[in-house]
């Protein structure tokens, strides 16, 4: 049981109620208000939550904490860890307040269930008043969730996807935006450093949408490969009409790097991962553990001109640049690590678009 969580011998005060238990929470709005209470449970105010999870070399500002708490969004894992920690609780805790955060992930793409309010429930009061929001720091990197690799039939997005074509949407949130052009993602107000010519994307990362510069009307999304070596899902581009699943979301990892994580209803956050051995050379897979550290699953995102809509050269740790194999313009085509040339088929269109 939970309910007897206890706390770490930091110099915290002694036993005291009962912790929140995260076991039975089932929604993002659940979740969230379910941190709050382990904030008021753990007695400390913001302040000195940045200061506990210094002393576990966590950074985690006043400031992160009073916004994450403050939304609905699903918090990061990195914010859980450090956040878990701070509050007192024992590494077999912070294990399962992650669990929970892993298994409510995978359902983030279903319609909320009845009666849960959308609207964001404000701190607690009683505590000083925050300075403003600052971005959250990528340090101190969460326990990789198990597993190697998403393994799941080939072909599967067609069966997920069609018929929602337009929900992963080409609307890019630019300033200046008009109130109708849909909702804003949750994001910090600060920029990721090092990434040039996207302002949009934000220190917690975005959702976005991965274009072919030749052929827009693409996505970069789930795929196969076409020479039948490799059995698991790979990248690949598709009609953007039909590439619902899995949502791409931009996950910075520090030195102006990013994650390409895929969101999938089903088969939860893989990220991927740059292949360099094997009947899968070349390609791009999902991967279910995600390292901030694996050059394999850092891209840097190379400003590469046009006008309009951010266009890019998109960089792994491994030397490489990302374009469709053969240079080809067709669907289905698998979207592989080449030697950089500079070539337009290594251009890739990047629109951030609005959260699920």
């Amino acid at each position: 049981m939970l309910g007897a969580m206890s706390q770490e011998e930091d110099g915290l005060p002694g036993p005291r109620s009962a912790a929140p238990e995260p076991a039975q929470l089932r929604t993002r709005t659940e979740y969230v208000a379910a941190l709050r209470a382990l904030r008021t449970w753990s007695g400390l105010t913001y302040r000195e939550l940045e200061a506990k999870a210094t002393a576990h070399a966590d950074t985690l500002p006043a400031s992160t904490i009073a916004t994450t708490l403050g939304r609905t969004t699903l918090p990061r894992e990195r914010f859980v860890d450090a956040y878990a920690r701070a509050c007192g609780l024992a590494e077999r805790d912070v294990g399962a307040w992650l669990e929970a955060r892993r298994r409510i992930a995978t359902r983030e793409h279903a319609p909320p269930p009845p009666g849960e309010d959308p609207a964001p429930a404000a701190p607690p009061p009683g505590d000083e008043a925050p300075p403003p929001p600052a971005a959250q720091d990528d340090r101190g990197a969460p326990p990789p969730a198990a597993g190697a690799r998403w393994r799941w039939a080939a072909g599967l997005l067609a069966a997920v996807g069609i018929g929602a074509g337009g929900t992963l949407g080409v609307q890019a949130l630019l300033p200046g935006a008009s109130e109708s052009g849909g909702p804003r993602a949750a994001v910090s107000d600060d920029p990721v450093p090092g990434i040039e010519g996207l302002k949009e994307l934000r220190a917690v990362g975005s959702w976005a949408q991965l274009r072919p510069a030749r052929t827009p009307g693409l996505c970069v999304t789930e795929g196969t490969d076409r020479t039948g070596r490799y059995p698991t899902a790979v990248a690949a581009q598709q009609p953007c009409a039909g590439a619902v699943q899995p949502r791409v979301y931009l996950e910075p990892v520090g030195g102006g790097e990013v994650q390409i994580q895929w969101h999938h209803p089903e088969h939860g956050i893989g990220c991927l991962t740059a292949m360099l051995e094997g009947p899968g050379r070349a390609l791009l897979e999902p991967r279910d553990r995600c390292a901030d550290d694996d050059p394999a699953q850092r891209f840097r995102l190379e400003p590469a001109g046009g006008r309009g809509e951010p266009r890019f050269r998109i960089l792994p740790g491994t030397g490489a640049c990302l374009a469709p194999r053969d240079e080809d313009t067709a669907p289905g085509a698998e979207i592989v690590q080449a030697r950089c040339s500079g070539a337009a088929d290594q251009v890739f269109r990047i629109s951030l678009t609005p959260p699920p």
